[in-house]
């Protein structure tokens, strides 16, 4: 479990598919990140929760199975880019953004980028059998990073990321087309469900 507060980045490194195996290898920007992690410990990259198989120096290596890497935008990504990095919560520590999982619901595209005085407002869209779970004021995690839903529409939303987000996450690169991973809030999710009776 994350929080969505993502305070540090890195470098995808490797990323090689050798039939059923797709091995990533990360490397932290900090130094310290990799301090405390052990084998099997959990992190969320880009928003995806993946569990450490191997540690060397600054680098971290997870394997995705297939499925993972089609639905998330690994598929997308090549040596060099950007990605979000968090650690999975601690018993006790302070819950400030909101429970994601690390399980990506869907991609989303960015619609549309508008620079404000004090915020980058960015449009996404926003696929219909989610539309229930994203709503005004609510949360949502795009590539990992926790955020508040300004507005809804029928087949989008909109966020805006203040200095503070566009500084320590890679959100601030992202331009209209690109695709990111998008998870609603699983308080959302079991609403819906109870709603609907258990339905999909």
């Amino acid at each position: 479990m994350f929080s969505g507060l993502v305070a540090e980045t890195g470098r995808i490194v490797k990323i090689t598919q050798d039939g059923e195996t797709i091995e990533l290898v990360v490397e932290p920007h900090s130094d310290d990140f990799l301090t405390t992690v052990q084998l099997g410990d959990s992190i969320a990259v880009n928003g995806t929760c993946l569990t450490v198989v191997e540690i060397n120096n600054n680098q971290f290596m997870t394997t995705l199975m297939p499925q993972t890497f089609e639905k998330t935008t690994f598929k997308n990504l090549e040596k060099g880019s950007l990605v979000n990095l968090e650690r999975s919560l601690q018993v006790g520590a302070r819950l400030e953004g909101h429970i994601v999982t690390g399980h990506v619901d869907e991609l989303s595209r960015v619609l549309k980028r508008t620079v404000n005085e004090n915020a980058i407002e960015v449009q996404f869209s926003l696929p219909q059998r989610l539309h229930g779970q994203v709503v005004a004021q609510g949360s949502v995690a795009i590539n990992g990073v926790s955020l508040t839903v300004m507005e809804t529409g029928d087949d989008w939303f909109t966020v805006g990321l203040i200095p503070h987000t566009q500084l320590v996450t890679n959100l601030d690169t992202l331009k209209v087309g690109d695709e990111v991973n998008l998870e609603t809030d699983i308080l959302g999710k079991y609403v819906v469900a109870n709603l609907l009776g258990g339905r999909k």
